[in-house]
């Protein structure tokens, strides 16, 4: 069996890389820092495995940067040549029922956070949790649970699911830390889910034990965006995340998730977008809707011209069905419309406010740059596991990527995964003109009479390139000896 490759998967590919290329090498020099044990998977390997299962989580966290969008495409890549691995041991490990993806994603990143950490300073960005959820369209109507849900963006009814997701931001860094998969059953009784009878029948069906991870996965699809955003914010302070604000849209800012906030017995409050609906506010012991209290405002000269933020605005102190919370009002010209912010920090002023809000596009930067480089929500497996752990790696791989460029002088995280992709498409290079190579210099080696060991290791001293197709051989070595072995 191929007992040694637990030892070389990180180190080995590490050393395969030449120092001037800092991008990949900071990848695998953090993967191999992280000291992930067996346990936080929840599974533990079998004596007979080929190979550990933290093994395989390390494999597929270094998928995107190999060009490697799936286990199908596995057998294709050069890593297969390095580690000839069924992609079979994959799928398994990816559809397995027993693994705790969330506490998995919880142990992982807050070792990432914790390399992040700095003295905090008064003047820092305050730490806030930001909650939103985005589309992922999906194309196989036998996907398991899957139904078609509105898009906001482009208006209109998809196939696929809506992921709500929880990220973390430190002041300088944007973390995924939670996320859930959900679906939309409307109105419709003849066509739930927005389905036919027929079509849901036709849905890939697994059967899953009451006690395992992947159950509880299943049940929290059935709940409501509201219910599942209050256990991730529980989640995360039991995990020991701290942070002095929630940011929220529009669309999740509400009376359950205002007192959630207000009962929480650490310091932290919400910032919330209100839409200009029905809701009604105590102001001024009058019962009145955000529409009736700017009015008021505007009526009695309250309303102010931020200079700093180019708009104008006023403010409102309210009670919320027992609640105190402070309202914003602001608009960017006289003719524009009113938007409305929800904050339970009585102390804040606008300006603060707004600039703290602003921090929640921390989010949507993560769903962009997470699709495009990613592959965020691209997976078409029928097997509800399979999405649940695929959205995972792919925010953990997003997380990594964060601490590398915040420790780098690379711009965007774009660039980052580029310049590390570009790094590693060279071992299909390697791979190939190797063995010519090998072959040239034998050959002159023989017609000249010199030493081949002598040769190569002149060649290999002065030439970074060589030096890595030293590497990439040795490393073929190794596993042919152990398939051997």
């Amino acid at each position: 069996m191929l007992q040694n490759k637990d030892r070389i998967i990180v180190s080995e590919l590490k050393d395969f890389f030449t120092s001037s290329e800092k991008a990949i090498n900071s990848i695998f020099t953090l993967l191999s820092s992280l000291k992930l044990s067996e346990k936080y998977l929840g599974i533990e390997s079998k004596n007979n495995n080929e190979i550990r299962n933290i093994n395989k989580l390390f494999f597929l966290l270094l998928f995107p940067f190999f060009e490697i969008k799936t286990p199908y495409h596995y057998k294709t890549s050069p890593l297969y040549q390095a580690f000839k691995l069924g992609k079979d041991i994959f799928y398994r490990f990816t559809n397995n029922s027993l693994i705790n993806w969330r506490n998995l994603s919880y142990k992982i990143n807050i070792l990432l956070i914790r390399k992040t950490e700095s003295k905090s300073t008064e003047n820092e960005t305050p730490k806030c949790l930001i909650i939103d959820d985005t589309d992922l369209p999906k194309t196989g109507r036998k996907i398991e649970l899957i139904s078609r849900v509105f898009s906001h963006v482009t208006h209109t009814s998809i196939l696929g699911f809506k992921g709500l997701f929880m990220g973390y931001f430190d002041g300088k860094s944007f973390f995924a830390i939670d996320f859930s998969l959900h679906g939309e059953k409307g109105k419709n009784k003849k066509k739930p889910y927005g389905l036919t009878i027929k079509q849901g029948k036709e849905r890939y069906s697994k059967q899953r034990d009451k006690f395992t991870p992947s159950y509880e996965r299943k049940e929290e699809y059935f709940t409501t965006k509201i219910q599942s955003m209050i256990s991730m914010i529980r989640m995360a302070i039991n995990k020991g995340l701290r942070f002095e604000y929630v940011l929220v849209d529009s669309w999740f800012t509400c009376y359950e998730l205002v007192n959630f906030i207000k009962t929480r017995k650490i310091n932290t409050n919400l910032i919330g977008m209100l839409k200009m609906g029905k809701t009604r506010y105590l102001f001024n012991n009058k019962s009145l809707t955000s529409k009736e209290i700017i009015n008021l405002l505007r009526k009695t000269k309250k309303v102010k011209r931020s200079k700093q933020l180019s708009c104008y605005y006023c403010e409102a102190l309210v009670d919320y069905k027992g609640i105190e919370v402070k309202l914003f009002f602001s608009k960017t010209s006289r003719r524009g419309k009113w938007s409305v912010l929800l904050t339970t920090d009585l102390s804040l002023k606008f300006e603060q406010a707004y600039k703290i809000y602003a921090i929640r596009w921390q989010i949507e930067v993560f769903f962009r740059d997470s699709k495009q480089y990613l592959g965020l929500g691209k997976n078409q497996s029928q097997d509800f596991d399979s999405q649940i752990s695929s959205t995972t790696l792919t925010m953990l791989q997003y997380n990594i990527l964060s601490v590398v460029k915040r420790f780098s002088d690379y711009e965007s995280l774009g660039e980052l995964f580029r310049a590390s992709k570009a790094e590693t498409i060279e071992l299909t290079v390697a791979e190939k003109v190797w063995l010519l190579i090998i072959q040239i210099l034998t050959q002159i080696a023989e017609f000249f009479e010199i030493d081949l060991d002598l040769l190569m290791k002149k060649l290999l001293t002065d030439n970074q390139m060589l030096v890595k197709l030293k590497n990439f051989n040795r490393l073929l070595l190794l596993n042919c000896r152990a398939c051997e072995s």
